[in-house]
C-alpha cells in the first residue's frame, strides 16, 4: 500500500512537467498556468519525425496505432465482458469497466481541461482532430493491456510466462505511443503523461477492487452430517426480522 500511494503522489508531482500552456485562461478569471520544461525536446522530436514521414512509414505506423484505437479496445472489451458475465466473475467485470472505459473517459476530460493543440494541424499525413494532452491511444493501450496483465499474472506459475506477458504488455504500450509521436498526432510528453496517468489509475482500481472482492465472498459454515466423517459446507445467510431494512 505504501509503494502504491508513493507512486501516485510522485506521478501527481510530475504532472507540471508534461503540460505546456496547460490552461486557457479566460479574461474574467485568474488561473495558474503550468510551464513545460520539455517544450524544446517536444518540438524537436515532433519536427524530426514529421520531416522524415513517407507514405509507407505512415501506413506502418497507422497499423501500430490500431492496437490503441477505440475500435480495437471496444472489440476486446466486448469479448471480455461477455466472457466474465458467462463465468460470473462479477468483481473482475466491474474492475474492467471502471479501469478501462472509466480511465479513458477521465482522459477525455483532461484533454478538454488542458486544451493543448496537436503538434501539427495541417500538412501531409495530418488529419487529426481534438486536443493533444494526454494521448488517448496511449492511455487506452496502457489501461487495457495493463489490466489484462493484472488479471493474468496471478494465474501464471512460471517465471518464463510472467516475463513474457509483462514484456508483451509493455511492448504494445510503447509501440502505440511511438506510433502516435511519429505520426505527429502527439508530443512526447503527451505519450509519457498518458502512460503515467494510466498506471496511476490502474493502481487506484487495484486499491478499490479489494473491498469489492471481499464483499463478493460469502461466509460459509461446516455442518456435520449423521454419518461419521461426512460434513456439508453451507453459506451463512443473515437472518432478517420483519420490518428490518436490508440495507441496515
Amino acid at each position: 500500500m505504501f509503494f502504491r500511494l508513493t507512486g501516485i503522489k510522485l506521478a501527481l508531482g510530475l504532472l507540471p512537467l508534461f503540460v505546456t500552456n496547460a490552461l486557457i485562461i479566460p479574461q474574467d478569471c485568474v488561473a495558474l498556468a503550468m510551464v513545460n520544461p520539455l517544450t524544446g525536446p517536444d518540438h524537436e522530436v515532433a519536427g524530426w519525425f514529421h520531416a522524415h514521414l513517407t507514405r509507407t512509414f505512415v501506413s506502418v505506423l497507422r497499423v501500430f496505432a490500431e492496437f490503441g484505437s477505440g475500435e480495437w479496445i471496444g472489440i476486446v472489451l466486448f469479448a471480455l465482458v461477455l466472457f466474465f458475465a458467462w463465468k460470473r466473475w462479477w468483481p473482475s467485470l466491474v474492475t474492467l469497466i471502471i479501469a478501462v472505459p472509466g480511465g479513458m473517459l477521465l482522459n477525455e476530460w483532461v484533454k478538454v481541461l488542458v486544451h493543448r493543440h496537436r503538434p501539427f494541424v495541417d500538412g501531409p499525413f495530418v488529419d487529426w482532430s481534438g486536443y493533444s494532452f494526454a494521448s488517448g491511444h496511449t492511455i487506452g493501450a496502457t489501461l487495457l493491456y495493463g489490466q489484462l496483465l493484472l488479471f493474468v499474472l496471478p494465474a501464471l506459475r512460471t517465471r518464463h510466462w510472467r516475463l513474457l506477458c509483462i514484456f508483451s504488455a509493455v511492448f504494445l504500450v510503447l509501440l502505440v505511443g511511438f506510433s502516435r509521436i511519429a505520426l505527429g498526432a502527439h508530443f512526447l510528453t503527451d505519450v509519457l503523461a498518458a502512460i503515467i496517468f494510466g498506471i496511476v489509475w490502474l493502481m487506484l482500481c487495484m486499491v478499490l477492487r479489494k473491498p469489492i472482492r471481499r464483499g463478493s465472498l460469502q461466509p460459509e459454515v461446516i455442518i456435520p452430517l449423521a454419518n461419521p466423517g461426512e460434513a456439508l459446507l453451507a453459506p451463512i445467510v443473515a437472518e432478517t426480522h420483519p420490518g428490518q431494512s436490508l440495507e441496515a
